[in-house]
């Protein structure tokens, strides 16, 4: 591949940085979580296909490294009126009902975690990270899971209170101890950092019940805590229907995950027609492992047809975010000009889109 064809793309970035790096954020690439591999590239059944190297790109993150916490919703009680307004986009009926409520019986502790979550989000009101707070501390100390998770998440990011891990860490305790997902999850990414010797146990116990609850980072990383046996008997099955599940729900992470081992037939049945097909899904999203993946699947004729320019504009798309890769580089170096400018046409309307 030429030195222009590369260089017309960067020129682009340039102009869409912007835009580009909000559809990186909100796809939640996985190269941001510090990532290692369980699977030495495309296939492992002994013979490695010239085409798919086995020293592609990592794509697996490493039980210490797994995922994002939690970001705190809020969660109506049944028949609430406050909430119900809430939930139908009336926030400041929502932030007036609250108010009343709390005037008629100041112990009203899902009224403070619903005004604490109008004041977080400025939903109606003003936002403000520091009365947000105020009221999830005020519900929290009542034994308001909802509010605890909430306040540990401001803890955690430093948002109208002092960053502090250690009390956010007490916040998700005290939420993880009634049942709540989220916290559950947070607080195990915490303990998957944690030296104590039953940190690891304690955090695949709470990423089963945050996975029950169809969180799809929960599901992710606790099937690759399966997958490497960290914390659980390693069960390469379990680890793939993790990874499906999380896929299906969102994970762009998961679904990497369950591409590799659907290639690979790890834990789950080998068809490498389906593996592209999440790889796809992922590409599509955004995710430059997985366009790296496409890519090199595009060029050995894997569960697709080999066609090189749509090799060649998913390979510009990952090396755009940074995933470099000299073997896709040598394998599509002689590309007529024409194909070359195809191949970008599609990267840059799949970045534009």
């Amino acid at each position: 591949m030429s030195v222009s064809f590369h260089h017309a793309l960067v020129l682009r970035n340039a102009v869409t940085k912007s835009a580009f790096g909000r559809l990186c954020r909100v796809a939640g690439l996985v190269l941001a979580v510090g990532l290692i591999t369980n699977a030495q590239g495309l296939a492992q059944d002994g013979q490695t296909p010239a085409a798919v190297p086995s020293d592609a790109p990592a794509t697996a993150a490493s039980p210490e490294g797994i995922g994002s916490p939690a970001i705190a919703e809020p969660s109506p009680p049944s028949g609430d009126a406050a909430y119900g307004a809430y939930q139908r986009g009336l926030f400041l009926t929502a932030f007036l009902r609250a108010t009343d409520r709390l005037e008629r019986d100041p112990g009203d502790v899902a009224a403070m975690t619903l005004l604490g979550e109008l004041h977080a989000q400025g939903l109606g009101i003003p936002q403000d990270f520091g009365k947000a707070a105020e009221w999830y501390r005020l519900a929290a100390r009542r034994g308001d899971a909802n509010a605890a998770f909430a306040l540990g998440s401001l803890v955690l990011e430093g948002r109208g209170v002092e960053r502090d891990p250690g009390v956010a860490r007490r916040h998700f305790e005290e939420a993880a101890e009634q049942g709540h997902a989220p916290a559950s999850y947070n607080l195990a990414l915490m303990l998957l950092n944690d030296d104590a010797p039953d940190a690891i146990e304690r955090a695949a116990r709470l990423l089963e019940r945050a996975a029950e609850a169809e969180i799809p980072d929960a599901q992710h990383a606790l099937g690759v805590l399966y997958a490497h046996g960290r914390g659980v008997q390693e069960d390469d099955a379990r680890a793939a229907a993790l990874y499906r599940r999380a896929a299906e729900n969102g994970s762009l992470a998961g679904a990497v995950e369950y591409a590799i081992a659907r290639f690979n037939g790890i834990g789950v049945a080998r068809d490498e027609e389906e593996a592209a097909e999440y790889f796809r899904r992922a590409a599509y999203r955004g995710n430059a492992i997985a366009q790296n993946r496409l890519a090199r699947l595009y060029v050995a004729g894997r569960g697709v047809e080999v066609d090189l320019v749509e090799a060649a504009a998913w390979h510009l798309l990952a090396s755009s975010q940074g995933l470099t890769d000299t073997w896709l580089d040598d394998a599509l170096n002689e590309l007529p000009e024409e194909d070359e400018a195809e191949a970008e046409r599609r990267a840059l309307e799949r970045m534009d889109a």
